[in-house]
């Protein structure tokens, strides 16, 4: 994954489409669309891959599926061919702004105006997008979420968006959860907090010790090692693949350098595993 540049500043560029307001209509039209199909009760909604299930403790094999879902051959080991440039990531905005920050909000964190009516809900792209590879990250963005094991109400970008302004958005999303851009006060929504984040692992952790999933040294554990890994992915460490493989990689690397064992590894993995099980993390 490219480090994106430190310095950004937003500007206003005349609008490359030919009819600069459809985008907006199309947006809208899609949302009308969605609400209407929303569930009455957003208790059973997911919270996105934030962490935290709105529906708790009710078990999420799609869950699970999801976290393994297998990129496609088509897409498998491409890399992001744009630099992530100040150029590149002012073209990622306004593609970011017009057609994501709707649902994902302007800071990514799944939280824009439409997702409520969503399920499951957006995800929070700025977290999640440190961890996964530029080739899922395409995939996503070029194919959606209509299908399984995903099954959510993101639209199949490929259709609006040519390759370059798939890549230069993946840029921006990516500089988003490194905190090397300002989001666009725009649809609102929060930004990413490292703070946030850790307390929500640590909250997870402990109701899989109150439902008897773990001890609570293990729930120790789990709340370290998560915190080491969210500090390589600040990093810009170089990713390839799906949550699954991002998992694999970042624990691999933390026993590589000394910073856990390889218990402590395994112990993080039962952890996770029961946790996405039980339906708490989500």
């Amino acid at each position: 994954m490219k480090q994106p540049a430190n310095l950004f500043k937003t500007t206003w560029e005349k609008p490359r489409h030919a009819f600069p307001w459809l985008p907006f209509l199309l947006t809208f039209i899609a949302l009308i669309a969605l609400a209407g199909c929303a569930p009455a009760d957003e208790t059973t909604m997911a919270d996105g891959g934030m962490g935290m299930g709105r529906g708790m403790g009710m078990g999420d094999s799609g869950m699970m599926a999801r976290h393994q879902a297998t990129i496609p051959d088509e897409y498998a080991g491409m890399t992001n061919p744009i630099a992530a440039d100040d150029a590149s990531l002012e073209r990622g905005a306004e593609t970011y702004a017009t057609f994501c920050a709707t649902c994902h909000g302007d800071g990514g964190m799944g939280d824009g105006p439409a997702s409520a009516a969503l399920d499951p809900a957006p995800a929070p792209i700025a977290h999640t997008g440190q961890m996964l590879g530029d080739d899922y990250l395409y995939w996503r963005v070029a194919e959606g979420g209509a299908f399984e094991p995903f099954n959510s109400g993101m639209p199949a970008w490929k259709n609006s968006l040519d390759e370059n302004e798939r890549w230069d958005v993946i840029n921006y999303l990516q500089a988003l959860g490194q905190g090397t851009v300002v989001p666009r006060g725009q649809m609102g929504g929060a930004t990413l907090d490292p703070e946030a984040e850790a307390a929500r692992h640590a909250e997870m952790a402990a109701q899989g010790v109150e439902q008897g999933l773990f001890t609570q040294a293990e729930a120790d554990t789990f709340v370290a090692v998560h915190a080491e890994m969210d500090k390589l992915m600040a990093g810009g460490m170089e990713m390839s693949g799906g949550p699954a493989d991002a998992q694999t990689t970042l624990l691999a690397k933390l026993v590589e350098d000394g910073t856990i064992t390889a218990d402590e590894a395994e112990t993080f993995n039962k952890v996770h595993d029961g946790l996405m099980a039980a339906g708490i993390m989500q």
